[in-house]
């Protein structure tokens, strides 16, 4: 039985259906539970415990997949520490608590898009990608090592960029912008800060509607530690600057609204 919270979220009991290695340090899970896979949208994340009682913070990790009829959702994370080593051993059948569907996730807007994503902000783009039904370039940013770049392909047309040049383009993802030309109504984008702060400037100049995903700094999940505070400045006469927490308030931001 789930526990209710704030904004329809619930503390459930998932039941993982499977779990694979994409990379050396990156695992695709998918987990069972029909609470959740009803409500959540993409660009919100879910806030999964660990075994170990004396970790009391959960491990925020955004959705990748959708599966309704299922009542299935897919996760894919890095393994960076203690807790997502421990998620990264999890087999069918073991259970996992986790809390969710939590953050305001990305807006739904069927114009000419862009959906960005760098590093392990690629993983929330794929639902994004499935669900807008409109023109989409799909610009995916690595370090050297591909991973999702193929589950992108029914979707739109897709461009690499790779930091080494062993696929795609060579740079980053405004180099692959910039080189082929590439435009939109609307950008959609979630990857690490500098990425994220390119594409605030690039959209701010070209005009474009810019979304951007700022989980890489989520901590807790919850609101709990602070870690995720940022400055974001309401959009009126005054531009007041505000702090926000990015896993309460976001972690979705208007590109203008946001301090990056």
């Amino acid at each position: 039985m789930g526990k209710s919270g704030s904004s329809g979220r619930e503390m459930v009991t998932a039941r993982v259906v499977s779990q694979e290695a994409l990379t050396e340090d990156i695992y695709s899970m998918w987990l069972l539970s029909d609470k959740i896979a009803a409500s959540v949208r993409p660009g919100q994340f879910i806030s999964v415990y660990t075994g170990d009682k004396s970790r009391l913070l959960p491990r925020p990790i955004s959705i990748c997949e959708i599966d309704r009829a299922g009542g299935r959702l897919r996760i894919v994370y890095r393994v960076v520490g203690a807790g997502t080593n421990e998620f990264s051993a999890y087999r069918a059948g073991d259970a996992v608590t986790v809390l969710g569907p939590l953050g305001n996730g990305f807006v739904q807007k069927n114009k000419k898009a862009l959906l960005v994503g760098g590093g392990i902000g690629i993983p929330p783009m794929l639902e994004q990608a499935k669900q807008l039904d409109c023109e989409k370039q799909i610009i995916l940013g690595y370090r050297d090592v591909l991973y999702l770049n193929r589950e992108f392909e029914p979707y739109g047309t897709v461009h690499i960029a790779t930091e080494d040049g062993s696929a795609g383009t060579r740079g980053n993802v405004i180099d692959v912008i910039r080189k082929k030309g590439l435009t939109a109504d609307v950008i959609y984008a979630c990857g690490p800060t500098p990425m994220l702060r390119a594409l605030k400037e690039f959209a701010a100049g070209a005009g474009i509607e810019c979304w951007l995903s700022l989980e890489e700094r989520m901590a807790c999940g919850i609101g709990a530690c602070l870690a995720c505070v940022c400055q974001t400045r309401e959009i009126d006469e005054h531009s007041h600057v505000y702090n926000k927490r990015i896993c309460k308030d976001g972690p979705v931001f208007l590109a203008q609204e946001v301090e990056l």
